[in-house]
């Protein structure tokens, strides 16, 4: 017998679903997104899917605008430096508060990770990148039980998702290096979890962010005036 979703379940779903939608530009910036119709594709009435557009507004991903609607917000990396420096504040912090060892399964999810970012460096693709660095982000965020530190680090997270994937789509960024920096990112971060060091494994995920950040900074830089 099928377990009936839960009303929390159901809303779980559908905020995670809209959530990666515009974390992958599936919604660009500037997009209004109609109640009507995504009360029709969900098969939900349009009050939870109220709460649903309340807690990405919450999140700073859509805008409501009074008489007018819902758009999806923009984001800018010169906004978002401040962000950007909390999020590797928490990257180190999620390897000292809590920490929490991988059990099994999520080792196992770790694993199925890094052989799609193996592949990804053969075949690189924007919006699987983002993706797979989604899942990542998603999975690391178990290796602690801190939940105050958890939900925190997750909200800064998908306020800077969208970053990269307008850098590669305004061709700021190589895809390809992109990919296999990854790769060994979280080969290393792996090979932290292996041998139980957690604090490695947050400080390397530290690292990346940091190197993350700086490169796309210098993507969106104009290039410098040649004599």
């Amino acid at each position: 017998m099928t377990d009936t979703p839960s009303a929390r379940d159901r809303f779980e779903r559908l905020h995670a679903e809209l959530r990666d939608r515009i974390c992958l530009l599936d919604y660009a910036p500037g997009t209004r997104l109609s109640e009507e119709a995504l009360a029709a594709e969900f098969g939900v009435s349009r009050t939870p899917l109220r709460r649903v557009l309340g807690r990405l507004e919450g999140e700073g991903l859509v805008q409501s605008v009074h008489g007018v609607g819902t758009f999806v917000t923009d984001v800018e990396i010169e906004e978002l430096a401040q962000t950007y420096q909390l999020r590797l504040e928490l990257a180190e912090l999620a390897g000292r508060l809590s920490p929490q060892p991988p059990d099994a399964a999520l080792m196992a999810e770790f694993h199925t990770v890094a052989d799609r970012a193996k592949a990804l460096t053969q075949d690189p693709d924007p919006r699987a990148f983002a993706q797979l660095n989604m899942d990542f982000f998603l999975a690391r965020l178990r290796l602690t039980a801190n939940e105050p530190l958890r939900e925190i680090a997750e909200r800064l997270y998908i306020r800077t998702a969208r970053i990269w994937m307008k850098s590669v789509f305004a061709s700021r960024v190589d895809l390809r290096e992109e990919a296999e920096t990854f790769r060994r990112e979280i080969e290393d971060v792996l090979s932290a979890l292996t041998i139980g060091d957690l604090h490695a494994a947050a400080l390397i995920q530290r690292a990346h962010i940091s190197m993350s950040f700086e490169r796309l900074k210098a993507g969106g830089r104009p290039p410098a005036s040649r004599a």
